[in-house]
């Protein structure tokens, strides 16, 4: 659902790009994986020179989803506290500097101690492996027992109800995505307890204009440019290597992104 590459051909009225013209796309059409693509003129946004074309593919689609996350779902400012599920992953890295740069306070949770020394790379204040201790105490712990004021929720069924158990009151949970299996129903009993805010946010509903999707595209190039975003592709593979892609994403080896290479 993401790609970058160089413009071959255009239709017939096409005054968006041009012959030689590096662009990328996120969200829909789903068929990036592809050695050339037919794209609505409307979904390709021009990609910077100071852009490399493969950390463009990389990025687009999560740099989008964290910019949704951080400035437009719930606005992080100086003295939020947030917490990031997955903060290793392609999502959750971006989540965290980005959050780290508005001034929030950062806590992140992974799966192991090399996914820890990444996030802390990536700017989170608090590190928590989960499979070592409980979260939600961990959690409270840090914030004196207040809780944080947005949980961003990329776990999904594992993590789900102690997510909302970590938020203040007034609190966000937002979710983005569920690999461990979609999440139990959320109590009524524990949004009503907390007055608490539960959105699913969705890249292609925020960018369906095509000048949201510029504006939001342009912030996440020029944050990578300045270097507020660094973007880990930590993976690359051939295109006709994406069996192999998957079964290493789905059994937890990866972290960062992963990008696909046309063999051609």
């Amino acid at each position: 659902m993401e790609a970058a590459g160089v413009v071959i051909a255009v239709g017939p009225g096409v005054t968006t790009c041009k012959v030689g013209d590096v662009v990328a796309y996120a969200g829909y059409p789903v068929s990036a994986y592809a050695e050339e693509q037919i794209l609505p003129a409307d979904r390709a946004v021009p990609v910077p020179p100071s852009i490399d074309p493969i950390v463009a593919a990389a990025v687009l689609f999560k740099g989008l989803t964290a910019e949704l996350l951080v400035r437009r779902c719930f606005k992080v400012e100086p003295g939020h506290t947030v917490l990031v599920h997955a903060a290793a992953g392609g999502v959750g890295s971006l989540v965290c500097q980005w959050a780290n740069a508005l001034g929030a306070t950062v806590i992140g949770t992974v799966s192991n101690k090399a996914k820890a020394v990444q996030a802390k790379e990536d700017g989170c204040h608090h590190v928590i492996i989960y499979k070592e201790e409980n979260f939600v105490d961990r959690v409270m712990e840090i914030t004196s027992g207040e809780g944080v004021d947005v949980a961003y929720d990329g776990v999904g069924k594992e993590t789900f109800e102690g997510s909302a158990a970590c938020l203040k009151f007034r609190g966000y949970l937002i979710s983005i995505g569920g690999p461990s299996g979609s999440a139990d129903p959320l109590s009524f009993k524990l949004v009503a307890a907390k007055s608490l805010y539960f959105t699913i946010p969705s890249v292609m509903l925020y960018t369906e204009k095509r000048k949201d999707l510029l504006a939001a595209s342009e912030e996440v190039f020029s944050n990578v440019t300045k270097g507020v975003l660094r973007v880990r592709v930590n993976h690359k593979y051939p295109l006709s290597q994406v069996g192999q892609a998957h079964s290493d994403l789905e059994n937890r080896k990866t972290s960062g992104s992963i990008v696909l290479i046309p063999d051609a």
